[in-house]
């Protein structure tokens, strides 16, 4: 009998590596890659990629003047160089976010996106291969919103908990969307004290609803479930259009053989009975249903403040590099 990956892709989930490791990308054959600042950070502390960081060091001592700036560029340069070798594994794309101390700043998000295209593009990487994410925000689903339909460029919408955002981001015509699995449980987890499986779950709850929602209106943004804490809830989510996984829950899924059926069908969805909202363009609406919302305004928050201090950390090593 195949893998469990195996059939995970046969019941037409692609597969994302959510890794900056590319030993791990390579070992197992995903269609594309995601990084953020925290994997990235992780990465770095592994003596293989300091060759990666001494690149993006003295770019920017060649093409920017004074240490602040310098630690800048040699960030957005040590992403792209990142993303670069990782699609010289991938076939698809590979996801690059911007700054999350950008995240409430729509002009400051294009710029650095824009600036983070070009980087790749004087890699000789079309735009075409890079996913550009994005804190789900209203700011930042504006920016993409901008991004996709001024500059064609594509967008991946991350630390997204609820369905207000998801539906500003499918009206905003971005590419995907990245809803958060495992960091929804662990809000549960923490407020209920229960003890959830697969057909509890509600991170995997949130993907369905949103799968489901998309299919019915015939929204083409990818859905991407993420950040998962066990296989359970990647098996339950088989059928959504994308699962970024990381190299320990890759691994298990390709050591084990047990049944991974289609749980999620868009033809099934479209014959569903539901409502139809409209959100991109009423800023005060939107905000007042995530407000509503405790656990998506709680772990959104919680997110950027995680992905910024990682930013932080990176910008201070690369600081003292280029200061040396």
């Amino acid at each position: 009998m195949s893998s469990s990956l195996a059939q995970l892709k046969a019941a037409g989930t692609v597969v994302v590596a959510d890794t900056g490791d590319f030993e791990s990308i390579a070992k197992y054959q995903p269609q594309d890659s995601t990084t953020n600042p925290s994997l990235i950070l992780a990465a770095t502390k592994q003596p293989k990629y300091a060759k990666l960081i001494d690149i993006a060091v003295d770019y920017a001592k060649k093409n920017a003047t004074g240490p602040q700036e310098q630690a800048s560029v040699a960030l957005d340069r040590l992403l792209v160089e990142f993303g670069t070798k990782i699609l010289s594994i991938v076939p698809g794309r590979v996801s690059t976010e911007v700054d999350a101390r950008l995240s409430f700043n729509k002009e400051a998000t294009i710029k650095k996106a824009l600036s983070i295209i070009k980087l790749y593009e004087a890699q000789g990487i079309d735009k075409e291969r890079v996913l550009i994410k994005i804190a789900s925000t209203w700011e930042g689903i504006q920016a993409a919103k901008e991004l996709e339909a001024k500059y064609h460029v594509h967008c991946n919408l991350t630390l997204l908990f609820s369905q207000v955002q998801a539906i500003a981001c499918a009206e905003a015509g971005v590419t995907l969307i990245s809803p958060f699995v495992g960091r929804i449980l662990d809000w549960y987890k923490a407020k209920t004290g229960k003890t959830y499986d697969s057909t509890t779950d509600p991170g995997v709850s949130s993907v369905k609803s949103i799968f489901n929602y998309y299919k019915k209106f015939g929204y083409k943004t990818i859905v991407m479930g993420a950040s998962f804490r066990n296989v359970g809830e990647i098996e339950a989510l088989a059928g959504v259009d994308y699962l970024t996984i990381s190299p320990k829950l890759l691994e298990q899924l390709s050591n084990s053989t047990s049944g991974v059926p289609k749980q999620l069908d868009a033809e099934k969805a479209q014959a569903l009975d539901l409502k139809k909202e409209t959100l991109i363009n009423d800023e005060a609406k939107f905000r007042f249903l995530l407000n509503e919302d405790a656990m998506a305004t709680e772990k959104l928050s919680e997110g950027i403040r995680k992905f910024s201090a990682d930013c932080v950390t990176l910008y201070n090593q690369l600081l003292e590099k280029v200061s040396a």
